[in-house]
């Protein structure tokens, strides 16, 4: 029914039937043309595009190259260190890995997947991205391997894990999917992780868990109709919730997408079916499992029918997301706006425009500090996906068209993954494309400004917080919300802060050579 199940399995048999090559060219939905060489490995000159203006620079950063990583997907995280972190589906052809690019883009492959025996560290990492701890680590989720490879209902492939590494590579298996009976904890999951206000971490999986329905599809195993799990950072697992509690699952179920953890301290995801209309959810859920349905989709507002990128959250509470199909223009997907109350509106139709120049398909999201939104269609433009802002009351404009073949710049095609870092640049991957056509890394300069970010959403007084950025060498002062902060310079994109005695929810502010940067989203002070 849902055919993102068939890609896990597909990339399984892949290893035993197919090349790469083959497997690639059949799970592409566009044929991807082969780019200009790209600096593999290392930093490649920006290119200007004139007819942007100079405020517009597109950079190919990074090109994959089997032995390095192949296919990367989803969202960059920002380190302690100042590095961009991702994952690719493949390495050497198979298996994945779990990477670290610089914002110049020198690459170091941190870890290698299934280097255990019967990959018990987990394989292929899923498409939904990572997350990083208050500790500075890296958390994530695998879609198999794991300790269910060796017996139980996945055996031989596993219903995959979730796992801690430090930057330096060290991983530790904190959990593995089906360690349950009957796989009530559920299985595959293709969201990976957010770390919520409260520190610990949540997710999704789209099978398994304590409720059967004909109405979803199941899991791997073909049964349940998917969770929301939290994990601590000592392994502690929780199931929060199993969708398809409610007659005909009008709470929704198979949700595929990861979630976005709110300024409330509540969590926010998608399913793929389910709902009023059978069409999918919008949902809010609270770490102690408190569930509400936000919305319905019915088509014609859009839906997922396999997976949609996480939504974003703006300063002022507003939730923006796309979905990949359906909307007014023949399937071609959305963005739309979820304000307070579950008030949905939609913003945009892809593919308004004459042979979809305006794209389709689209994907990740990123709320910037100008108040609009940056966005990326894996489809249309010039053939092969592009680069847009979107006003929130609709104007689109191309940043910038994958074209395949490019000769003002490395190149790449079909965008999955954007993010902002505290640079003020945006930065994403393709999955295809680059010197080998095995996916790239790329940054975008849209005239955004740097900001700083705090590692936690929430905190008591007395509490120390972790603030990234950039160039903090020479920091003069952090204020909570304009109360000043005794705070400490760990490193030039780390400070360590304390909560002051006075501060109120707001903006984290830090003072370098007499220049203000303000957090980009609001620090909620706990009493």
């Amino acid at each position: 029914m849902y055919a993102i199940y068939w890609s896990t399995t597909a990339r399984i048999l892949s290893r035993l039937f197919l090349s790469i090559p083959e497997f690639a060219l059949a799970l592409s939905f566009a044929a991807s043309a082969q780019t200009p060489p790209l600096i593999t490995g290392a930093a490649s000159p920006a290119a200007e595009q004139p007819h942007y203006g100079n405020s517009i620079k597109f950079a190919g950063l990074v090109s994959f190259s089997g032995s390095n990583g192949n296919y990367p997907f989803g969202n960059l995280v920002q380190g302690f260190d100042g590095s961009l972190y991702g994952t690719t589906l493949f390495a050497n052809n198979y298996n994945g890995n779990l990477y670290s690019v610089s914002p110049t883009g020198t690459l170091d492959v941190i870890y290698n997947f299934c280097a255990q025996t019967n990959c018990a560290d987990g394989d292929f990492p899923s498409e939904g991205g990572l997350a990083l701890g208050v500790d500075g680590d890296i958390y994530g989720t695998t879609e198999s391997g794991g300790a269910s490879t060796i017996s139980g209902p996945c055996a031989p492939y596993g219903c995959g894990t979730i796992f801690q590494i430090t930057p330096g590579g060290a991983l530790t298996t904190l959990y593995n999917f089906c360690s349950q009976p009957n796989c009530t904890d559920g299985d595959i999951d293709y969201g990976g992780l957010v770390r919520g206000a409260d520190g610990n971490f949540y997710g999704t999986t789209p099978g398994q868990g304590f409720n059967d329905n004909p109405l979803c599809s199941g899991g791997l195993l073909g049964i349940g109709c998917g969770t929301v799990f939290k994990i601590t950072a000592e392994g502690a697992f929780t199931t929060i919730y199993s969708f398809c509690a409610q007659p005909n699952c009008t709470d929704g179920d198979t949700p595929n997408t990861g979630l976005v953890g709110g300024m409330d301290g509540n969590l926010y995801g998608i399913t793929s079916g389910g709902g009023a209309n059978g069409d999918g959810t919008v949902f809010q859920i609270s770490p102690g499992g408190m569930f509400t349905t936000l919305h319905s989709f019915d088509g014609t507002d859009g839906y997922c029918p396999y997976q949609c990128a996480p939504m974003v959250q703006s300063p002022s509470g507003n939730l923006y997301g796309t979905t990949t199909n359906g909307g007014a223009n023949n399937d071609n997907g959305t963005v739309f706006q979820i304000g307070p109350g579950g008030v949905f509106t939609t913003i945009y139709n892809f593919c308004a425009q004459t042979n979809c120049a305006d794209g389709n398909y689209p994907w990740a999201l990123v709320y910037g500090a100008d108040g609009d939104l940056y966005g990326e269609a894996t489809g249309g433009g010039e053939g092969f996906g592009l680069l847009y802002k979107l006003t929130p009351n609709g104007l689109l404009t191309t940043l910038h068209s994958f074209d395949g073949v490019n000769n003002q710049y490395p190149g790449g095609n079909q965008p999955y993954g954007l993010n902002q870092a505290t640079n003020g640049m945006l930065y994403g991957v393709t999955t295809y494309g680059g010197l080998e056509n095995d996916g790239t890394v790329f940054s975008l300069a849209v005239g955004l400004s740097p900001f700083v970010e705090n590692v936690a959403g929430s905190g008591k007084v007395g509490a120390q917080v972790d603030i990234l950025g950039n160039n903090m060498t020479d920091a003069t002062s952090v204020s909570f919300n304009g109360t000043a902060a005794a705070f400490e310079v760990i490193s030039d994109s780390l400070i360590s802060a304390t909560v002051p005695v006075g501060a109120t929810t707001g903006f984290t502010s830090v003072t370098i050579s007499g220049k203000t940067l303000k957090s980009n989203m609001r620090f909620r002070v706990e009493h």
